[in-house]
């Protein structure tokens, strides 16, 4: 059976695209959202779309064959705000670790479906930020100030990873970090699940840049970010979200220089306009994507805010039969990442 790992030795991978710009297309309204299991919530549940796996479930898996048709050989779980923390603002904390095992089931079983002998499906079970940070204050008057502790953000990862793990996935992806500490915290509880289950599934890390300044939210350059999470040796590493496949590019070829392990990339459609839309064309998209491949930059490419289908397809398109990009064999990139391998105290 071919592995994830397998596949990105062999060729550049396709990642899927938006899922809340793939929902947003159905309009769903509140009763939508509540499905008859929550008919009587005593919340607004509107906008929660990770809900959906349990509510609107057939959604959900055309969502994933969507995108596996126009040519992604990866989907990620819907489950970017499945953790007890931010479902805390719907009052369904109790809920995330069926949220997290029911989507990794619903993704398993369409990527199964579209799997070939010569084109396999993965999923990666997505880990998202969540809508707290361990680094940085709530309140501009009290740097000092945090509302989630370390221990508090290893618990509500753990729970997500445990479903996730359950429910089949292939590898667990910690995206769109902005607070390098959260990433640390969701590293650990990840490898602790794994451990626990005697499981070697790969983990994949991907940060975002937010603005032009070239650092995380947490105030990390692309450097330093990779030396802060190398430690954890992902399959692979990268960035996503907040910029533009024009603006990230330079973050991209940096990353790149520097990582020992694969890399990652999938930007939004662009920037959002005055409407909060994408207007950034599937075409336009994949030209900046299929450079990134000619350059020998990435081994997996996809889209984050914006895209759809149609952008995952002319990336498919963009990238097709392009070499995957080969780590850099020099003291450099073996000095960034020789740290020892993750270990947990028993």
């Amino acid at each position: 059976m071919t592995t994830l790992s397998d596949a990105l030795r062999e060729r550049i991978l396709v990642l899927d695209g938006a899922m809340g710009t793939m929902i947003q297309r159905h309009s769903l309204d509140e009763a939508g959202y509540r499905g008859d299991r929550f008919a009587d919530w005593t919340q607004d549940v509107q906008g929660n779309n990770d809900l959906l796996t349990l509510t609107q479930p057939d959604i959900i898996r055309e969502i994933h064959g969507q995108y596996f048709d126009a040519g992604s050989d990866i989907v990620e779980t819907n489950t970017f705000s499945a953790t007890t923390i931010a479902q805390a603002d719907y009052g369904m904390q109790d809920l995330a670790f069926e949220l997290n095992k029911t989507s990794a089931e619903l993704a398993r079983e369409v990527a199964d479906d579209r799997s070939t002998a010569d084109k396999p499906r993965f999923v990666l079970g997505a880990i998202g930020p969540t809508n707290r940070t361990a680094s940085i204050s709530p309140d501009v008057n009290d740097p000092g100030k945090r509302n989630v502790t370390f221990d508090e953000l290893v618990e509500t990862y753990t729970e997500a990873a445990n479903g996730l793990i359950e429910g089949g996935v292939d590898g667990l992806l910690i995206e769109t970090i902005f607070d390098t500490l959260n990433a640390k915290a969701a590293i650990f509880a990840c490898r602790r699940a794994l451990r626990a289950r005697d499981s070697n599934l790969p983990l994949l890390i991907s940060g975002t840049i937010t603005d032009a300044s070239g650092r995380t939210l947490s105030g990390q350059t692309t450097e330093a970010f990779y030396n802060a999470v190398a430690h954890a040796q992902p399959l692979a590493i990268g960035l996503n979200c907040a910029l533009g496949p024009d603006a990230l590019r330079q973050y991209v070829a940096e990353m790149s220089r520097i990582a020992s392990q694969h890399v990652l990339a999938y930007p939004n459609a662009g920037l959002p306009n005055e409407f909060g839309e994408y207007d950034l064309a599937p075409d336009e998209m994949a030209e900046f994507v299929g450079e990134w491949a000619d350059a020998g930059l990435v081994n997996l490419v996809g889209g984050c805010c914006g895209s759809t289908p149609e952008h995952i397809g002319a990336i498919a398109d963009a990238v097709a039969g392009k070499a995957p990009r080969t780590a850099p064999e020099r003291p450099e990139a073996m000095r960034l990442s020789g740290l020892e391998p993750f270990t947990l105290a028993a």
